[in-house]
């Protein structure tokens, strides 16, 4: 008997993250720990950067 198996890797969303990733080290100007704090809460440093220069 044979099998046939077909494997299917979905990468888009890891690619967005790491888009994400390397986009707020960038823009917000992290040093290195920052950085690497930032792979796991990345939307958060985005969040408070922001917060801090929109009005009202």
């Amino acid at each position: 008997m044979e099998r046939n198996v077909k494997v299917t890797q979905n990468v888009s969303l890891g690619v967005l993250w790491m888009i994400g990733w390397l986009f707020s080290i960038g823009y917000l100007k992290l040093g290195f720990w920052m950085g690497v704090l930032a792979i796991f809460v990345w939307p958060y440093f985005l969040g408070s950067h922001f917060a801090e220069i929109a009005p009202g």
